[in-house]
Formats: C-alpha cells, sequence, structure tokens
C-alpha cells in the first residue's frame, strides 16, 4: 500500500496489524460513534451504565469478533485512540426495522414524557363520556359525546399504533371501528418521531447549492421538484417525509410566486384572473439580464429587496437559515427580506435570549440576521402585526415587490379569531397578496368563512382554495387530541383586498 494512502498513524504500525482486519465490536462501536457525532443527541453522564440486555449483546458481538478475527494483534495502548468522557457508545440505535415502539415504553425519554402529557391532558373519545368542551366542527369527535359517563383521560394505548387512545380497553374495543379510520396514520406518526430520534445519519437534511440559471426547476410535485434541484436522492418514504416537513414552508411559497408555479390560470390551475393580475411578483422575482459587472462601468441599478411579511409566525421563525436559503435558490437574480411577526416568533430560540432593547434606532427591538446569504435578510419582531401597522413601519407597501404569508393562520379558530379581528382589515388596505395556508381542508374553510364574514365583500380570491402540492407528506399529532391528526400546509388559497376599477364618464 503506497504511504500516500495511508495516514502517518497507520503507518507507524506493523504491516501485520494494517492488514488485520478490526472486530466486529470494534467495527460496530466506530460506526456507532460516527453517526452519534452527526446528530444532535442529548448529554449524558459519564457514570450511566448501559442496560443488562445491552451489555450482554455487545458482550456476544466481541465473542463474534474475537472468534472472527483470531490473528489480529492489538496495538500498543499509547497507539489506542483515546475515548471521550461524553461518548455513549453502549446506546444502542434505533433501526429502521426496529423503529415502532409504544409511546409509554419509548427508548426516548422525550416520546416517554410526550406519552405521560397526553395521558394528563387527553380525554377519551368514546360516545359514552360526557363532553368537556364546544366542538369546533363537525369532524371533531367531541360532537358524538352524549353520554352520562364523566370525562376520562386516555390510558390504553393502542398495540396496532403505540399511541394511548382511550380510557380502557373496553372503550377501545367498542370504539375500534373508528379508531382503525386513523389508525395507519398514528402508526406512521410513531415511526417517525422514533426515527428522529434513532441516532441515524440525515442525508435528506443536506441541500443542495445555488441552481444553475440555464436548469430549469420542474415545480410539478415533490419529486419532480427535488429531481431538478439535485437533492441527494431519496430511496424511501420516511425519508420523504422527514425531508418535506422542514422544506414545505419555503417551497410553499416559492411555488405561489415562480414564474413556472404549478398554479396557473389554466383549468385545474385555481388560479384566478384577479390572481393572474396580482402575481407581479413572478415578472419582478425573474428580471432579465441587466449586463452588470464588478468595474465602474458596469454598475446597473438593482431592484429593491422582496419584502416577505410572515404573521403569526411560530416554528417556521425557528427553522433552519439553510432551509430558508432554499427560496432564494429558486430565484438566483432576486434578494429577499423575510419577516417574521408574531408574539411567539422567538420560539424555540433560546441561544438569542434577552431579545436586544427598544431603541430609537430600534423602536420595536428587532432581531436583524443579515450574514445568512448575500441575497436573503431576515428580521423578526415579537409584536403583533397591527401594532407595527399603526405605526407605520413597514409603509409603503409596494403590491411588485410585498406578499404577505399566513402559515395555519386558525383566522376561523374560536380560541384565535380574535386576534385577527384588527389585522385582517389591515391587510386589505394595502392591496398586496396574501398567501395563507391550513391544517385541514375543514381548517382552511373555516378561516375562509371567517374572512368572508369579517370584511363582507372587500376581498379578491387570487387563488381558489385547494390542496398544496407542497405539502408536507408527514403527518402531525395533537396531543391534547390523539384523534387530531393534521400535516402541514395542507390546504392553499390566496386573496388581498378588492380592487375597484375607476370608469370614466363623458360629459355631454
Amino acid at each position: 500500500m503506497s504511504s500516500r494512502r495511508v495516514c502517518q498513524r497507520c503507518s507507524t504500525l506493523p504491516a501485520s496489524i494494517q492488514r488485520a482486519p478490526a472486530p466486529l465490536s470494534a467495527r460496530i462501536a466506530a460506526k456507532r460513534c460516527f453517526t452519534l457525532s452527526r446528530t444532535k443527541q442529548p448529554s449524558k453522564s459519564p457514570s450511566d451504565n448501559p442496560p443488562l440486555q445491552n451489555k450482554r449483546r455487545l458482550s456476544s458481538l466481541e465473542s463474534q469478533g474475537q472468534r472472527a478475527s483470531s490473528e489480529y494483534v492489538a496495538p500498543p495502548a499509547s497507539q489506542q485512540p483515546s475515548q471521550s468522557p461524553h461518548e455513549d457508545n453502549s446506546r444502542l440505535l434505533l433501526k429502521p426495522d426496529n423503529l415502532f415502539h409504544s409511546f409509554s415504553n419509548s427508548p426516548s425519554p422525550e416520546i416517554r414524557r410526550r406519552a405521560a402529557f397526553m395521558k394528563q391532558n387527553a380525554y377519551c373519545p368514546h360516545p359514552a363520556h360526557a363532553q368537556t368542551r364546544q366542538p369546533i366542527g363537525p369532524h371533531d369527535l367531541e360532537a358524538r359525546k352524549t353520554g352520562t359517563h364523566p370525562p376520562a383521560h386516555v390510558r390504553y394505548e393502542c398495540p396496532d399504533c403505540g399511541i394511548p387512545v382511550s380510557c380502557s380497553y373496553e372503550h377501545f374495543a367498542d370504539d375500534y371501528e373508528n379508531h382503525l379510520d386513523i389508525c395507519d396514520q398514528l402508526r406512521e406518526i410513531n415511526e417517525d418521531d422514533h426515527d428522529l430520534r434513532s441516532g441515524r445519519f440525515f442525508p435528506e437534511f443536506e441541500y443542495p447549492g445555488p441552481q444553475l440559471e440555464e436548469a430549469q426547476v420542474n415545480m410539478t410535485n415533490w419529486d419532480t421538484l427535488l429531481y431538478t434541484r439535485e437533492f441527494n436522492a431519496i430511496d424511501n418514504e420516511r425519508s420523504l417525509r422527514q425531508a418535506t416537513r422542514l422544506l414545505t414552508y419555503p417551497i410553499t411559497i416559492g411555488s405561489v410566486i415562480h414564474e413556472l408555479s404549478p398554479y396557473n390560470i389554466q383549468s385545474g390551475g385555481r388560479l384566478t384572473p384577479e390572481g393572474l393580475k396580482s402575481m407581479t411578483l413572478r415578472y419582478t422575482l425573474h428580471p432579465p439580464r441587466s449586463g452588470a459587472g464588478m468595474t465602474v462601468a458596469g454598475l446597473r441599478p438593482n431592484p429593491p429587496p422582496t419584502r416577505l411579511f410572515i404573521l403569526g409566525a411560530r416554528a417556521e421563525s425557528s427553522l433552519p437559515r439553510e432551509v430558508w436559503i432554499q427560496l432564494v435558490h429558486l430565484f438566483p437574480r432576486a434578494i429577499f427580506h423575510l419577516i417574521f411577526i408574531g408574539p411567539e416568533s422567538m420560539a424555540n430560540r433560546d441561544a438569542e435570549f434577552p431579545l436586544p432593547p427598544r431603541t430609537a434606532s430600534n423602536p420595536f427591538g428587532a432581531v436583524v440576521e443579515d450574514r445568512i446569504s448575500g441575497q436573503m435578510k431576515i428580521s423578526t419582531f415579537v409584536e403583533y402585526y397591527h401594532t407595527l401597522h399603526a405605526a407605520g413601519a413597514f409603509a409603503p407597501y409596494d403590491p411588485y415587490f410585498d406578499a404577505f404569508v399566513l402559515f395555519h393562520p386558525g383566522l376561523g379558530h374560536p380560541a384565535s379569531s380574535h386576534e385577527w379581528a384588527e389585522t385582517i382589515p389591515q391587510l386589505l388596505e394595502t392591496k398586496v397578496p396574501v398567501i395563507c395556508t391550513g391544517y385541514t381542508e375543514y381548517d382552511m374553510q373555516r378561516d375562509i368563512k371567517w374572512v368572508h364574514d369579517t370584511v363582507g365583500g372587500e376581498v379578491d380570491m387570487l387563488l381558489e382554495p385547494g390542496e398544496n402540492r407542497f405539502r408536507s407528506l408527514r403527518w402531525d399529532l395533537n396531543d391534547a387530541d390523539p384523534s387530531d391528526v393534521s400535516c402541514g400546509n395542507f390546504g392553499l388559497w390566496a386573496f388581498r383586498g378588492k380592487r375597484y376599477e375607476t370608469t370614466r364618464k363623458d360629459v355631454e
């Protein structure tokens, strides 16, 4: 073997040691260390001992490895790699064929705490119980409860999905037919959650770089988009679900405002004539080449950045910035300014606290991230939009370079509709497109009905409501109600304030 192909440390070992294979236990431990080092794992005390079953398995593997490589000569202690005290090699990773575990008996402490939360807050959906709240829709299982039994928390876990869904086995068996409607989805949620905590390396979270302008992006569906954007090949559905759970936020926006958007005015495209007039972003985001250069003679005027106001921001504001950069790669010659607004816009971002003070130069304490990319800047305001709008913080608005985005706003939800009562009329005044999504079909239709009931006929529909082509393929579970299953950005629609065309009356 050439010395150029061997590191300095290995070249000092005897030739017999270089040729001898490592024992099976050493290879397994090395593979486990490599996987754990690439995934964020909870810190564990060095004094924690592995379970007895794990010890027996490791000892059996070690004995097998010793029998398979009896000629192996161990290197001296001075040449053996030192192990960090924080590395937990005894932790067995969950394999792809061992992802299903009941929530209460899960190997993950986080999932076990989640099961405990569900057993303390979720109620049994059996019709024999009395109602605990007012039903919020026709599909709400709370509407079926007409019995006299007192409400009871869920205790019994379905053996097929591993999630607590009933208070007892009797009620589970009696209501088993209704549970079958979502049992497969609940099992899928169970396995996906364990997959995220399995400790494996996630190649689906490695994103491609800038897109060649000559290589067109096909936005027909997830498969064509990932292929034309040259993502790593995803060979199983679970990895695809994990990837789309994050990418659904930037790609949903890009699918609406891109010039190659699948939503068009043709039959089935769902774009209305008013939408064709208002989606001017599809032209300003693809400016023609100006011949600009690096010298003074090559200076050219550049358009202003496209401002995307993401109102009611929650989880989307804490996404890894590499995810939002994918929006930039869809528009190589455009500049974006993402503005997250909402009282929960800094949730899950504890490392950035405390918030900056509110000064004369920063009156609303905005958190500005301007080192993400040369084409993107992100600002976060922990404030309600109607307060910022009344102060004129973002005026004037330009329909050619601005857009509002509302991810699952809950406009018509009884618990959150009052927070939007003052904001929606202000959005209509700007005449800027408003892109909305919903968790389910019912959630989306409820929001549309609330908007029409609140502002009357002052709304122009830009994109007819329907299923989002780039919705998350992974299902989500409401821990307070195990029967409530949804997925991110399932429905998609868009509207803006009504425009009135002026006509000239000829005077005789």
